[in-house]
C-alpha cells in the first residue's frame, strides 16, 4: 500500500504524469458524456484530470486512507458533484453504470504487482462499456543481461565476508533468490534487451506472466543477472519508458541477481526463462538462467532461482500448511470470531469495544485499543 508521499512522488514524475494527462485528454471526450472509472485513484490525481477534460462523472476507488485526500481535493478543486470515490476492493463493488474509460498505474517496479491486475482483469470484465478505453491499453517487459558488480558485491558481502569472524551463509541463498530495485546507466548492459512479455489489457485473462527469450552478448564484460524494466502505451501514441537511459521516472528497474559473477563476451547467448506466478496476495517470481558459448552453444553456468526461496520458512511455519493439520483457534483468532459473530447480530463497534475490553483485559488495556482492534476487523471483513 503506498503512503500519501509515494502517491506524491508519482504526481511529482512529470514525464509520467504528463503522459497520463495527454493520454485523458485523448480518450476523454466532454461531448460524448464520458464516464470514468480510475482504478486505484491514491490521492486522486487521474480522476482530477479525468474531470479537467469533461468526465461526465469518475468513480474513484481504492482501499488506502489516501482517498481522504483525494475526496478533499476533489472538493477543493470544484468536482464533488462530479466524483464518487469508494474506499473499497474494486473487486468487492458495484456501479451504477458502465465506464467508457477505465485508467489506472497499478504498478510496482514492474507491472505484475499484488492483487493488481487481477483486478484491472475484474474491472475489464464488469465495468468497461462495449468499445470503451483501457490506459494503459499495453505494458511491455524487457530483460537484459546487467554488470553490476558493486551491487551484487553489496547483496552478498554481509553473508560471505564472515563479519566479526562469524559464518553467516546460511543466509546467502535468501539473498540469492531475491530482486530489487535500482536505477542503473545503459552503459552497464551487457546485451541488447528482449521483451520478456507482454500485457495486453484488453484481452488478458491470467495474472500469470510467463516468457522466454535469448540476449546476446554485445561486449566483454563480467555478468551479475539480468535486469527488467517496462514501457507502456497508455494511448496510441502516448507512452513512457523506465528502460536505462531513457529520462528517469519513478518506477526505476528491478535487478534479478545470479548466484555468482559469470564472465562473458561476444558471441555467447543467455537464454532465460522468467515466471510471476500470482501466490495468495502477491507474485512468486522465478528466473532461470543460461550462459552459452560461442557458436556451438556450450552452456557454461546455469542458475535456477525464485523468490520463493528467498523467504525464510522455519520448520514450524511449514508444518502449519500442511494439509494434515488439524488448526485450532490462538487467543487472537478466538477474539477475532467474537468480532465477527457479534458484527452480525447487528452490534455497533462501540458495543464491540465494550464486551473486548470487559472479557480480555489482559489483551486489551484501554476500550480505545479494543475499539481500534474491532475497527480494523469490520474494515477488512465488514460491509
Amino acid at each position: 500500500m503506498y503512503s500519501v508521499a509515494a502517491f506524491g512522488e508519482m504526481i511529482a514524475d512529470r514525464i509520467r504524469t504528463d503522459a497520463y494527462v495527454r493520454a485523458l485528454r485523448q480518450t476523454v471526450r466532454p461531448d460524448a458524456d464520458t464516464v470514468v472509472l480510475d482504478l486505484g485513484t491514491g490521492t486522486g490525481i487521474l480522476a482530477l484530470i479525468s474531470c479537467q477534460c469533461g468526465a461526465r462523472r469518475v468513480y474513484a476507488v481504492d482501499t488506502s486512507g489516501a482517498v481522504q485526500v483525494a475526496r478533499e481535493a476533489i472538493r477543493d478543486n470544484g468536482f464533488a458533484d462530479r466524483v464518487v470515490v469508494i474506499q473499497n476492493r474494486s473487486t468487492e463493488i458495484a456501479l451504477p453504470e458502465r465506464a467508457d474509460v477505465i485508467v489506472s498505474d497499478l504498478r510496482g517496479v514492474l507491472p505484475p504487482l499484488g492483487s493488481n491486475i487481477g483486478s484491472l482483469i475484474d474491472a475489464r470484465d464488469r465495468f468497461l462499456a462495449t468499445g470503451g478505453s483501457l490506459i494503459p491499453q499495453f505494458d511491455r517487459i524487457y530483460a537484459a543481461v546487467v554488470e553490476l558488480p558493486t551491487q551484487h558485491e553489496k547483496m552478498l558481502a554481509p553473508w560471505t565476508a564472515e563479519p566479526l569472524g562469524l559464518n553467516l551463509r546460511s543466509g546467502l541463498r535468501f539473498v540469492q533468490n531475491s530482486w530489487v530495485k535500482l536505477r542503473v546507466p545503459a552503459s552497464q548492459l551487457l546485451s541488447p534487451p528482449g521483451m520478456w512479455a507482454e500485457l495486453d489489457y484488453a484481452s488478458l485473462q491470467t495474472t500469470r506472466v510467463h516468457g522466454t527469450g535469448e540476449l546476446p552478448i554485445h561486449r566483454k564484460g563480467v555478468a551479475n543477472g539480468l535486469l527488467l524494466w517496462f514501457e507502456t502505451e497508455l494511448s496510441p501514441g502516448i507512452g513512457f519508458s523506465s528502460a536505462p537511459g531513457s529520462p528517469e521516472v519513478v518506477y526505476g528497474q528491478a535487478f534479478f541477481p545470479w548466484p555468482e559473477t559469470v564472465p562473458v563476451r561476444d558471441n555467447d547467448v543467455v537464454a532465460f526463462d522468467i515466471r510471476a506466478d500470482f501466490v495468495r496476495d502477491d507474485y512468486v517470481w522465478t528466473w532461470n538462467s543460461e550462459v552459452q558459448r560461442g557458436s556451438n552453444r556450450r552452456v557454461d553456468a546455469r542458475f535456477h532461482q525464485s523468490t520463493f526461496l528467498g523467504s525464510p520458512l522455519s520448520e514450524e511455519s511449514l508444518a502449519k500448511r500442511s494439509p494434515r493439520r488439524v488448526p485450532g483457534l490462538n487467543n487472537d483468532g478466538a477474539i477475532v470470531r467474537d468480532v465477527l459473530e457479534r458484527m452480525g447480530t447487528g452490534a455497533s463497534l462501540g458495543e464491540i469495544a465494550r464486551v473486548l475490553h470487559q472479557d480480555h483485559p489482559a489483551r486489551f488495556r484501554s476500550w480505545q485499543d479494543a475499539l481500534d482492534f474491532a475497527s480494523d476487523i469490520s474494515s477488512r471483513y465488514g460491509g
